[in-house]
């Protein structure tokens, strides 16, 4: 029966694949905002309400209404087809690149190198994806911009820090464009036996790095006890990631039917997905704190900045992507 059922997942379109999960998304985002709005509701009842439950509850229920809007952005930029993804990508560069540069001190010499990066590099590096240009789209900005851009920064004759600050836009266009890139461009890879389907398996790559994020908030304030890295990341602990890893990775097993992948090689991207994401995660944290930041911006009520809720994105992105290129294409 259950080899049956298995099959008959398998066997369906990818129309019907795809609308299956935006409406098992949607029901999922519908428990849990009825989950805040009772628990809010039982707390309010009581006479003295504490705080700290209040504040929790309250910035549950951001999140879950924050995650409405942003599903609903993310199914009409798929609904526009290979250019909407894109485009919509591209705006999520732009937002993270901004973050990023705004909380990275920058001198009159950079902005000529910061306006390369945001007009220029930003729509011919999403550009190179949409015409499947892959040769190019791999090596533009770790070769050509890497060069260019301090060699732009040097002609304004301003010395000073300047490696420092170098390698502070180098690190912000890598994160914010090159690696967060790398979903998107699943787009172009031509899977064997997956023609047509690849905005399923870039579903599958968003649905499995953002619920890795969520199940580990949610392990870590029922039992989190033992903090992972508690001066980079305080939130972060071993019972969340523990807890929030392995359910992510139960779900992204049982996702296989979406993907080019069996069952066993479902379950094997879906750990590099949450190991990969929760290294991102530390590693951006430890950036903010060097900056005396706690997010990198408050434009997602609820979560922080663009790239508070893309810093798993920019580390996973890449190695699924070769993952995927390596062993799923001719």
């Amino acid at each position: 029966m259950l080899t049956h059922f298995a099959n008959t997942l398998e066997a369906l379109d990818p129309t019907h694949k795809f609308y299956g999960l935006i409406g098992a998304v949607a029901a999922l985002l519908l428990i849990a905002s009825i989950v805040g709005w009772v628990l809010k509701r039982q707390l309010l009842t009581k006479n003295n309400p504490s705080e700290k439950s209040l504040k929790l509850i309250n910035n549950l229920i951001s999140r879950v209404n924050a995650w409405w809007v942003m599903v609903a952005i993310l199914v009409i930029a798929f609904l526009a087809g290979k250019l909407g993804t894109i485009i919509l990508f591209g705006f999520i560069s732009y937002f993270a690149l901004r973050e990023f540069m705004t909380l990275t001190p920058t001198r009159a010499g950079d902005h000529r190198t910061l306006s390369l990066a945001f007009f220029l590099l930003i729509p011919l590096h999403y550009y190179l994806i949409y015409t499947n240009w892959y040769g190019l789209f791999s090596v533009l900005i770790p070769v050509y911009a890497f060069l260019l851009m301090p060699s732009i920064s040097v002609l304004a004759q301003d010395t000073e820090h300047f490696l420092e600050r170098a390698a502070k836009i180098q690190w912000g266009v890598m994160i914010s464009i090159y690696c967060i890139s790398h979903a998107p461009a699943l787009l172009l890879l031509p899977i064997t036996h997956f023609e047509g389907q690849n905005t399923l398996l870039l579903f599958y790559f968003l649905l499995i790095v953002q619920l890795s994020d969520v199940l580990q908030y949610v392990f870590g304030n029922l039992f989190g006890k033992t903090k992972v890295a508690p001066v980079v990341s305080p939130n972060k602990t071993l019972e969340g990631l523990i807890g929030g890893g392995l359910s992510t990775i139960l779900v992204g097993t049982g996702l296989w039917w979406i993907t080019p992948f069996t069952p066993l090689q479902s379950a094997g991207m879906a750990t590099v997905i949450v190991a990969m994401g929760f290294l991102g995660g530390l590693v951006m944290s430890a950036i903010k704190r060097s900056l005396g930041a706690k997010d990198w911006g408050n434009m997602i009520e609820g979560h922080g900045g663009m790239l508070d809720r893309m810093d798993s994105v920019s580390f996973a992105a890449p190695v699924f992507f070769h993952l995927v290129r390596y062993y799923f294409t001719p």
